[in-house]
């Protein structure tokens, strides 16, 4: 394939949409092509800063960086222009926007550039952003309105699961538009094993402490747990319900048997504990799943999202969402049985291997790119 000249946009660096950019935009570069990225500027903390410095330098095109607010205001025409700034500028080729801000910025600026004869392509991954607005609600009916205003904006839609396809294609439309679902990846030295930890409890949470992760679930659910097997549970994450689930651990009489540690980077957190659990009530396709797999590690997870294509064709059981005696039995079912948890953890990891790889990935991405060029040149 030709180099290309690629801009990633996208708002907030964090979470699994920035690692997906991350990765992303790292392997393209690694493979010869000029990527830039853009994204907000007030989201800024050491962290943040950390995971930027450290993907600067796969970048010939450059950080760049414009405020974007989360919510719609005039900050979003400023957004809008240093976008389109940037791609005139660094003679861009293929803009990629990542969730509903990334997205539109990325959009509009390139109908700007090709009404003044730019030859672009333009690619859109919502990654959730304005799906996440629950349907009927006013920012549903406004971002609604206007991702079906961008779709004729559109070169090609990339999905990172059919789960996310399916909703898109539901609340917005689109079917008309060139469209493939693409797999999140790991990297390979994700799949080295974890080492656990001496004192590692049987349960392991990983994730942002709010309703939405089922943490609440996931307590009531080691009450029962505890009625047969000692277990303990070890809760790594920050967020705004953190508190609650930690005065609920104590009015279910659990408290010296949680342990919560604050946001941890996963690798690290796999150590402490021997079974992740992940109760969501809703997800994409969450990469918590998949470098748990990567790691060797053994999963219980709702059946949500995009999570049962990742365990697809493995003996995972997956639970229903929401139900804490269900969990429970499951957690019990592993917890008596280490050589079933071990077994079905090395058919995820051999899986998660075979069709969610970082390379696969930039693989299939690249291709489209590709396709999508030709398919508006023909």
């Amino acid at each position: 394939m030709e180099q290309l000249r690629i801009l990633h946009c996208l708002r907030a660096p964090v979470g699994g949409l920035f690692r997906h950019v991350r990765d992303l935009a790292t392997e393209q570069a690694r493979r010869g092509h000029r990527v830039g990225v853009l994204c907000d500027q007030t989201a800024s903390d050491s962290l943040t800063e950390e995971r930027l410095a450290r993907l600067v330098p796969h970048l010939d095109l450059g950080l760049h960086r414009a405020p974007m607010a989360r919510s719609l205001g005039l900050s979003d025409l400023a957004a809008y222009q240093r976008a389109r700034d940037l791609i005139e500028t660094l003679r861009i080729n293929v803009a990629h926007g990542h969730g509903a801000k990334g997205g539109a910025y990325a959009r509009l600026a390139v109908r700007t550039l090709r009404q003044r004869g730019a030859d672009i392509t333009t690619f859109y991954t919502p990654h959730g952003g304005s799906l996440h607005f629950a349907p009927g609600t006013m920012q549903a009916r406004i971002f609604m309105s206007l991702e079906r205003q961008l779709m004729a904006m559109t070169d090609g839609l990339i999905f990172e699961s059919g789960f996310a396809r399916a909703r898109y294609l539901q609340r917005v439309g689109g079917a008309n538009i060139a469209q493939r679902v693409i797999f999140n990846g790991v990297t390979d030295g994700e799949f080295a094993p974890r080492v656990l930890h001496e004192d590692a409890s049987e349960l392991l949470f990983i994730g942002e402490l709010r309703q939405l992760k089922g943490v609440d679930v996931l307590l009531r659910a080691l009450v029962e747990v505890r009625e047969t097997f000692p277990a303990r549970l070890t809760i790594v994450g920050e967020g705004s319900e953190g508190d609650a689930f930690k005065t609920l651990a104590r009015e279910l009489g659990l408290g010296e048997h949680v342990r919560v540690t604050g946001a941890l980077p996963a690798r690290e957190a796999f150590a402490l504990g021997r079974i992740l659990v992940v109760p969501s009530r809703a997800e994409s396709l969450p990469y918590v799943v998949l470098e748990a797999a990567a790691a060797g590690c053994p999963l219980i997870a709702t059946d949500v999202g995009g999570i049962p294509e990742i365990v697809k064709q493995t003996d995972v059981a997956l639970v229903p969402a929401d139900d804490a005696g269900r969990l429970a039995a499951r957690v019990c079912e592993l917890l008596g049985d280490p050589a079933m948890a071990e077994r079905q953890a090395a058919q995820l990891k051999a899986r998660v291997r075979e069709q969610f790889t970082v390379e696969t990935m930039t693989d299939q991405i690249l291709e489209f790119y590709g396709n999508a060029a030709a398919a508006l040149a023909a």
